[in-house]
């Protein structure tokens, strides 16, 4: 097997705080380890287009705490197709690049997945997404960020809640996935969190409320997952307010702001260990997997077992929110 000597990386999908922080310890490991790197711009989109430059140990300074990533993203139809893809592999053998390093989420996975498969580039993947819905690892890039993110708003909103007997509707990021939305529940004090994996009746909400009303609770907040099959925070504050009138019913969308902010101690810590166990798995001769964490240690599964599957709810978590919130 040919060593790798010239590793590539890019960014895919949505921005995740801590991309940066995994962008930094992939080229600062591959330099270590007498490699050249090079950066990608644009995604796999920016691939296609040749927007490839050589980084040095330089290059990645002052990034480490930044949110976003400096490397830009986004999401290619082109590389859908095998005439995109193969213009991309062109830009990489031009310049000689052995490796690509991904960061980003299982339709990232599944691009990188395709091109090794296409023209047998050595492909690793870092999952970077808030919503920590990925199976193989405890915890994505960008998640803990997002949650801490999503708790300090709802903390805010908590404050006018109870200065006029309100009810809030919060819905928090997650099309498939709850995990931020029970997270933040659990964190925050709600009283109910409304999440695409489990189906919670408007007439069971209103009971929980009840309850909560009737235990002396003089203001209250719901976490709606955006993904809930009763719908957003405005649909399900609709229906509620016309059935239950005891509260001035508010409802906020917190949107692309919980992708946003630098990045926790956390993710900082999680992107640099995944990036540079994705350099060593290269150089140890690993190829088309994810690096992932599980139990504080660095496992690799391939990607395509991460590719159209997503993590299950945590049920401990589940329990211990409906508890807790009478």
């Amino acid at each position: 097997m040919k060593e790798v000597q010239k590793i590539a990386i890019l960014t895919s999908g949505g921005d995740a705080p801590g991309m940066n922080a995994a962008i930094r310890a992939v080229v600062r490991s591959s330099i270590y380890y007498k490699k050249e790197v090079y950066a990608i711009y644009g995604g796999y989109a920016g691939l296609i287009e040749g927007k490839i430059k050589k980084f040095h140990v330089r290059s990645v300074s002052k990034i480490l705490g930044k949110g976003g990533t400096v490397l830009k993203s986004s999401r290619s139809e082109e590389f859908r197709t095998y005439e995109g893809r193969q213009k991309a592999y062109n830009h990489l053998k031009k310049l000689g690049i052995d490796a690509l390093v991904v960061v980003g989420g299982d339709g990232s996975f599944a691009g990188a997945h395709q091109f090794h498969k296409d023209f047998g580039v050595k492909v690793i993947g870092i999952p970077g997404t808030i919503d920590n819905d990925l199976p193989n690892t405890d915890f994505t890039i960008g998640y803990d960020t997002a949650t801490n993110t999503v708790t300090e708003c709802i903390d805010k909103l908590r404050d006018t809640a109870n200065s006029h007997n309100r009810l809030f509707f919060v819905e928090v990021m997650g099309r498939d996935s709850g995990y931020i939305a029970l997270r933040a529940c659990i964190a925050t004090g709600a009283i109910a969190v409304m999440l695409p994996e489990e189906k919670m009746e408007i007439d069971e909400l209103i009971q929980v409320l009840r309850i909560g009303y009737q235990n002396k609770k003089t203001s209250s907040v719901v976490v709606v997952a955006e993904g809930n099959p009763n719908g957003g925070a405005y649909e399900v504050a609709q229906k509620v307010k016309e059935r239950y009138k005891e509260y001035d019913t508010k409802y906020t969308v917190l949107g692309h702001l919980q992708r946003g902010g630098a990045p926790s101690c956390f993710d900082r810590i999680l992107a640099s260990q995944m990036g540079v166990a994705a350099v060593e798995a290269l150089l140890d001769g690993k190829n088309d997997v994810m690096v992932g964490i599980i139990n504080n240690k660095i496992k690799f599964t391939p990607l395509v077992d991460s590719v159209g599957i997503h993590n299950p709810i945590d049920e401990e978590l589940l329990r211990i929110s409906k508890i807790l919130s009478i």
